[in-house]
């Protein structure tokens, strides 16, 4: 049996792993886009590293676009199998995908203009609606903890990873020449105490291990710390200096925790009296799903709603899907905070926010999810006062903050007791994905550590025996 690793290989982005039986049946985990590559993400994007008519079947770990965003593009390749996917990844998953073929349109559409004035051709979206269409007909619902037979030759099941909602982990069993073999994927690992979803679940003993890296050097504050730093940064830019806040957030997952976070703080009487936009149709859209499978939910949000029975809404929060109300925040010179998508800052309204905004020293960007050190949302983390946006150059003169504690992915000590329902010495290989190289070196000390061995940092495109 070997593996393929096709994406999210020393990056974070572009989750891509090709199983490939003995017998030479192909299973795909995962399906993603590559996000904040500058101008590499386009031609990674168009190019899988395999061929997309011989994949048997795609296992999805969840509906985040760096894991799904190319499902379209690989149908529209010649993929006719089945996709396997929890009930709630699946709903997510017609939304957001939807809405990055959108992007994609509106983006090419302003990138074509400068290429028509550079005498270049223009370049096609790489996949429309209507590819998202014809893959939603291929996705199979699959729950948590069921078993299923893919082929023959391997089955499989789901368990609850806790990052977002539908997230699972990837519990394959493989016929090899050898023997049974367990093969384990992570996809991302979320929080133990997460806010809003159940904390992630335990998993089988596993042989081989695929486990993502984002954080595997870092730390991440606790809740009570991150909600008073939260506070602190509204009651000084909000009332202090009378300006904005302007949030770069996921669509899906921080958008729903932050405005879940600010709806306790009014509850208890501490958000100041400000406006509050959630500008974003996908995020408005998550939510909704969100709301439809409270199943995911832990007992402490599901107790708040015995009292206020929508957590995601407020007196002064209002939710933008209307592209004229969006524009019309720009000339809002009241002190606010505006919520919107991507969570890299590298598409979608949130780019215009921070155009509008980023040369006002009363305003601040508040980062509170990962972003690739070459997105614009990286660029800005990083504390660069020079930034480029649609094409210009830009000053930073307003405050720039970053919470990675409001990230879904699980800090160094929280992957370490994910894992630690497993016998390392058990455990015959690993592979660190989905993580940037530097990240993976520490995060693999700390697992060697605790007794893991055999730790491979695989490179895009390596295949591997096992």
């Amino acid at each position: 049996m070997k593996i393929a690793f096709h994406g999210a290989a020393q990056t974070v982005t572009g989750s891509r792993h090709l199983l490939t039986t003995d017998s030479g049946k192909k299973i795909l985990l995962d399906c993603g886009f590559f996000q904040g590559m500058g101008k590499e993400t386009d031609e990674l994007n168009r190019h899988f590293g395999f061929n997309p008519p011989e994949v048997e079947s795609l296992v999805l770990s969840h509906a985040h676009i760096d894991h799904s965003g190319n499902i379209p593009f690989l149908v529209k390749q010649g993929f006719r199998g089945k996709i396997y996917a929890t009930p709630a990844t699946r709903d997510l998953c017609e939304v957001m995908l939807a809405d990055t073929a959108h992007i994609q349109e509106n983006d090419l559409r302003h990138f074509n203009k400068r290429r028509k004035e550079n005498g270049l051709p223009p370049l096609m979206p790489i996949y429309d609606q209507g590819d998202v269409d014809m893959a939603l007909k291929l996705f199979q619902e699959i729950p948590y903890e069921k078993k299923f037979r893919l082929n023959d030759e391997a089955e499989f099941h789901f368990t609850d990873s806790g990052h977002i909602l539908g997230s699972a982990a990837v519990n394959l069993e493989v016929k090899t020449k050898t023997g049974n073999k367990k093969i384990f994927f992570s996809g991302d690992i979320g929080r133990p105490n997460d806010k809003i979803l159940l904390p992630p679940a335990p998993f089988p003993q596993a042989d081989i291990i695929l486990c993502e890296s984002t954080y595997g050097n870092r730390i991440h504050s606790t809740p009570e710390e991150a909600e008073k730093r939260l506070f602190q940064i509204i009651y000084e830019t909000c009332i202090q200096r009378n300006g904005k806040i302007i949030i770069p957030a996921f669509a899906l997952g921080r958008t729903q925790e932050v405005v879940y976070v600010l709806n306790n703080m009014k509850n208890k009487r501490m958000l100041p009296d400000i406006r509050v936009y959630v500008d974003s149709p996908l995020a408005i859209n998550a939510t909704e799903i969100m709301q439809a499978h409270t199943e995911g939910f832990n007992p402490e949000i599901k107790e708040v709603m015995k009292k206020d029975r929508d957590p995601f809404g407020f007196g002064g929060l209002k939710y933008i899907r209307d592209v004229n109300e969006s524009k019309a925040l720009n000339n809002f010179h009241e002190a606010c905070i505006i919520i919107s998508a991507s969570g890299m800052a590298e598409a979608g309204r949130i780019k215009h926010h921070i155009m509008n905004n980023i040369g006002d020293p009363r305003n601040t960007i508040l980062i509170v999810g990962y972003c690739t050190p070459t997105s614009l949302g990286g660029h800005l983390a990083a504390g660069n006062k020079e930034v480029r946006i649609f094409g210009k150059e830009f000053t930073v003169r307003a405050d720039v903050e970053v919470m990675n504690s409001y990230s879904a992915h699980g800090d160094s000590n929280e992957m370490l007791h994910y894992l630690s329902c497993q016998d390392p010495k058990a455990v015959k290989k690993m592979f660190l994905v989905h993580g940037e190289l530097k990240v993976q070196t520490e995060w693999k000390e700390k697992l060697s550590n605790v007794g893991f061995s055999n730790i491979e940092i695989p490179e895009r495109h390596s295949e591997w025996e096992i």
